[in-house]
């Protein structure tokens, strides 16, 4: 769908890249499918998503243990999905602080000083006048929405929560600066639904 979507919009991609998990791969494989030329793919691990079971190991329990409310909703078993995107919430925001001093898993330095390498290294080597395509997920877009926006970690998740399955993120940019156009935009999943009767829009 979102191959059609480019290739009916006029969106020629001058390159593809993706993080290397699975899904971010045949995302970028099944859009370039679309596009009037051969769509060179490049690999970038540092645009993977951000390893959400691994911060819940690691960091749930200072969290919980910090945190008399989110104890709570874990004690409830988190089978309500709104119980579990606060606890996503507060494990994310401990990550992303000073107090997090947690070295079985990559910090949010570590992570976020990736991402936004991998742009910059991304726009030095295609240069200005191009248009590339990221195939990612959500906590990278959130990232790097931040990151171009001038934010912290800390303002960080509320680009994370909201994002769609599928949802096109513009950023432009020429030399090294960088400027949002649009996020999160689903509005062809929602036309594309109303016209074959299907709910396309997901989330997560």
């Amino acid at each position: 769908l979102l191959g059609h979507y480019l290739r009916d919009s006029g969106i020629t991609l001058d390159a593809a890249i993706s993080g290397n998990l699975l899904r971010q791969r045949q995302t970028a494989q099944l859009a370039m499918a679309s596009q009037p030329r051969e769509v060179p793919h490049h690999i970038d691990p540092r645009f993977n998503e951000i390893n959400n079971d691994e911060q819940l190991k690691y960091l749930l329990p200072k969290v919980t243990a910090r945190d008399p409310g989110v104890s709570k909703l874990v004690e409830r078993g988190l089978s309500s999905s709104k119980d579990y995107q606060k606890v996503i919430d507060a494990v994310f925001n401990y990550w992303v602080s000073a107090q997090c001093d947690e070295s079985r898993i990559q910090s949010w330095a570590d992570y976020s000083g990736g991402v936004r390498a991998a742009l910059q290294e991304l726009m030095a080597t295609q240069g200005s006048g191009r248009t590339l395509g990221v195939f990612t997920s959500g906590g990278t877009i959130a990232t790097l929405v931040a990151q171009v926006l001038g934010l912290s970690g800390e303002q960080t998740y509320q680009f994370y929560e909201p994002v769609f399955n599928c949802s096109v993120t513009q950023i432009f940019y020429s030399g090294s600066k960088t400027s949002l156009s649009y996020f999160n935009d689903r509005s062809w999943l929602q036309l594309l639904g109303a016209r074959t009767a299907e709910n396309l829009v997901t989330y997560r």
